[in-house]
């Protein structure tokens, strides 16, 4: 058994490691910019002038602290068009419309001085003050807006890629240029990017694009995700973080806390209700279906038959409102409480963990009846068609055949082997402890992972989508893992040792 367990460790590094990239990947071509993503959360929604010399500066540090700055693999497949360092250009959307520029053109060279001569452009665009000595007789909003045109254009032209587009620009603000002298400190920034262009599209070589070429990096962004910053082996010297190895997924889009910290919050509300209602299922369910079994065909397995159909066709939200309307409304039956865990005002001070258990218990009874019932019919009816399959094997005949009592029959001898289907559902309670009920934490304001999944996708705060996503294959492994040891010691017929 021991070496079993081993070798099914040993298989779970490799599926971690896939998992791991999986959730990576996801990540990485999720919808959006990160720092954007981040920075407007640190601004409570106010995104400030994309222009704004502050507002670069704090995004160049944001993708330093999120390792945005590295490369992305250790490896990388490109064409010898391609530069090894197109990571190093900050920006999402000019680093798209660089590539865009290398599979057209295919001549890096010139497309990078093209780029740095169309920052300079931007700068010198940014840093024009209409002279109203020059702009007279126009009115100084009128000048403003001119001026106002050629940093937009010039700034549209660093996130441009189709030649009619560019040269639409180019013409735009030459046009502004000729007509308006109190903008002429741009002329010569303007020339210089012109040229540029001309040099890269007439000198292409777009066959440098079907030539494969392949990067090596040692130190990348996943890397850093899964082993951190600091030593890859024992985490010393981190500074920003220390890898989803040791259980740190950076830090949320919605609210620029640690991701760790939100979960660790919220799992062991999920896994309180997730495994209180898997134990009264199964307490229920078991006896529930072994007696159903035991007396097949007759009024309780039928009427059983009929009350578990009926309750598994029900879906959750409906049982969960129903309750809500019938059991914790004034108007009716104000036994139980609407929502939440706990008391508005928290628990009192220095409150032993039984008087927080009596505190939360007319909290949590609504809650566990909606998460209990439908896992309650399920596995009662899966209880009874395995109980049916055991009783009529050779073996149990035999023990009847001995005068062995029904119950010893039933319980003794037949009950173990009975189990191996519930074991397999039981696995799949690990998981199910991480993901929380999404639908059931909503309608009862329960502070579980259900409630932080659904702001998560509301928000797009892919870290927090991410480590669920990571922490359930984990957990699903583990599930697996238990389920088969349990097999082994339930069913005296299963071995993993070698002969």
């Amino acid at each position: 058994m021991l070496k079993y367990i081993f070798r099914r460790v040993l298989i779970f590094i490799p599926t971690l490691f896939l998992i791991s990239l999986i959730a990576f990947v996801i990540s990485l071509n999720a919808p959006g910019d990160p720092i954007e993503n981040l920075v407007t959360a640190a601004q409570g929604g106010e995104s400030g002038s994309a222009l704004s010399d502050n507002l670069l500066r704090a995004k160049d540090s944001l993708r330093h602290q999120l390792g945005l700055d590295l490369p992305v693999f250790y490896f990388t497949i490109t064409s010898a068009a391609s530069p090894d360092s197109m990571y190093k250009i900050t920006d999402k959307n000019q680093r798209e419309s660089l590539e865009r520029l290398v599979d057209n053109y295919g001549n890096w060279d010139q497309i990078s001085v093209f780029f740095e001569q169309l920052k300079k452009l931007n700068i010198a665009a940014r840093s024009l003050l209409p002279d109203s000595n020059v702009y007279k007789p126009m009115k100084k909003e009128t000048a403003e807006g001119l001026a106002d045109v050629v940093e937009n254009e010039s700034f549209a032209l660093m996130l441009s890629h189709d030649e009619v587009v560019i040269i639409s620009k180019f013409n735009t603000i030459r046009s502004l240029l000729n007509e308006n002298k109190f903008l002429g400190s741009v002329k010569d920034a303007f020339n210089k990017a012109y040229t540029a262009f001309e040099n890269m599209r007439n000198n292409a070589s777009r066959w440098k694009n079907w030539i494969p070429q392949i990067n090596f990096f040692g130190y990348n962004q996943y890397h850093r995700w899964m082993f951190g910053d600091g030593n890859w082996l024992t985490g010393k010297g981190s500074i920003y973080t220390a890898g989803v190895i040791r259980g740190d997924f950076g830090l949320s889009y919605a609210t620029r806390q640690a991701v760790t910290k939100t979960i660790k919050r919220a799992v062991p509300w999920s896994m309180t209700m997730t495994l209180l209602s898997v134990m009264l299922a199964y307490l229920i369910s078991i006896p529930v279906g072994i007696h159903a079994a035991a007396n097949r065909g007759k009024l309780f397995d039928r009427a059983s038959s009929v009350v578990l159909f009926m309750l598994y066709s029900l879906p959750p939200f409906f049982i969960g409102t129903l309750l809500l309307i019938t059991f914790a409304n004034p108007d009716m039956l104000d036994w139980f409480e609407a929502n939440g865990v706990k008391p508005a005002t928290g628990y009192p001070e220095g409150a032993s963990l039984w008087e927080k258990i009596n505190i939360s218990g007319p909290y949590l009874v609504l809650p566990l009846v909606s998460y209990t019932y439908s896992s309650l019919a399920f596995l009662s009816r899966t209880m009874r068609v395995a109980m049916l399959e055991v009783i009529n094997q050779d073996y149990i005949r035999t023990a009847r055949a001995k005068g062995l009592t029904p119950f010893l029959v039933v319980y003794k001898h037949g009950l173990r082997n009975a189990l191996l289907p519930i074991i397999t559902v039981f696995s799949n309670i690990f998981p199910a402890a991480i993901g929380g009920s999404i639908i059931l934490e909503y309608i009862f304001g329960i502070p579980g992972m259900g409630q932080e999944i659904i702001q998560a996708i509301h928000t797009k705060d892919y870290p927090m989508i991410i480590a669920v996503f990571t922490l359930s294959g984990f957990m699903t492994l583990i599930g697996y893992l238990f389920a088969d040891i349990m097999y082994a010691i339930v069913d005296p017929r299963i071995s993993y040792s070698s002969k």
